[in-house]
């Protein structure tokens, strides 16, 4: 059905509620899905944040096994993908959501952002600008992510994705010698 299309009644049939039950717990059907999206990525980032807390198990020698290891603690799904796009689309039309969404994303990121940057500085290397590293990763997450699920079986576009990721990692770090060089 798809968010732009579901209403209070098709969400109170499908999960057994009354419309009283979902009116005393939700203005509208975006507060309903703030509500149910603050509480996926809140559980997503607890989720990647277990994962990149762990140690990789194998020693991190290059910026590629990096982006491998955070990679594994952001899984591509499907479902998910579908109604963050929706409801992406739907904000986009109404600024009141639109902050709301913005300032997810960037809690995301700034979760994501410092494991990057240590396990970098295992390699000897330091991020130049955190909040630009993050939001360039968000995005090539985020595009990478749609063509992945296009083609779901083709190893090429996943191995590009890693190789982007990469090259963006690369862009805002550089080796730790190289930034003491250029701050004096």
């Amino acid at each position: 059905m798809g968010f732009g299309r579901a209403r209070p009644e098709h969400v109170c049939e499908r999960a057994g509620y009354t419309r009283g039950a979902f009116y005393s717990n939700f203005a509208s059907m975006d507060e309903l899905f703030l509500a149910m999206w603050a509480r996926q990525s809140e559980r997503m980032l607890a989720a990647r944040s277990a994962v990149l807390e762990q140690e990789p198990v194998t020693d991190i020698r290059e910026v590629r096994q990096v982006v491998e290891h955070v990679l594994d603690a952001v899984p591509l799904d499907d479902k998910w993908f579908r109604i963050i796009a929706e409801f992406s689309a739907h904000a986009v039309r109404h600024p009141e959501l639109r902050a709301v969404i913005a300032e997810r994303e960037r809690a995301i990121s700034a979760g994501l952002t410092p494991v990057v940057e240590r396990l970098l500085a295992r390699l000897g290397r330091r991020v130049t600008d955190p909040h630009a590293l993050g939001m360039a990763l968000a995005a090539v997450h985020d595009g990478t992510e749609t063509q992945c699920l296009m083609e779901p079986d083709n190893l090429a576009v996943h191995e590009l994705r890693v190789d982007l990721i990469v090259r963006v990692v690369l862009s805002y770090s550089v080796p730790v010698d190289d930034a003491a060089a250029t701050e004096s």
